[in-house]
């Protein structure tokens, strides 16, 4: 059960990516850019959180799951800083 819920959170996240990819190819609103970065950095983090807990369950990955984590929520800090001003 848990490899769904990882699995479908990672897809999750993985299709906004798309989704505000998508939307900035169309309106070039750099926050949209900013988000879709975050998000890609979000997918990745369930990416590992994924292969952390089912692949390599004895091997602590969690230090780069929130490494990941930690920098796709700081470039979306920066881009939401960058964009105000």
């Amino acid at each position: 059960m848990a490899a769904v819920i990882y699995s479908l959170c990672a897809i999750t996240s993985g299709f906004c990516a798309w989704l505000l990819a998508r939307a900035y190819f169309g309106s070039r609103s750099k926050l949209l850019l900013w988000s879709a970065i975050c998000f890609a950095g979000l997918t990745l983090e369930n990416a590992a959180l994924w292969m952390d807990k089912i692949i390599f369950p004895q091997i602590d990955l969690s230090a780069l799951r929130l490494s990941i984590g930690l920098l796709a929520m700081t470039v979306l800090l920066i881009g939401m800083v960058w964009e105000a001003e």
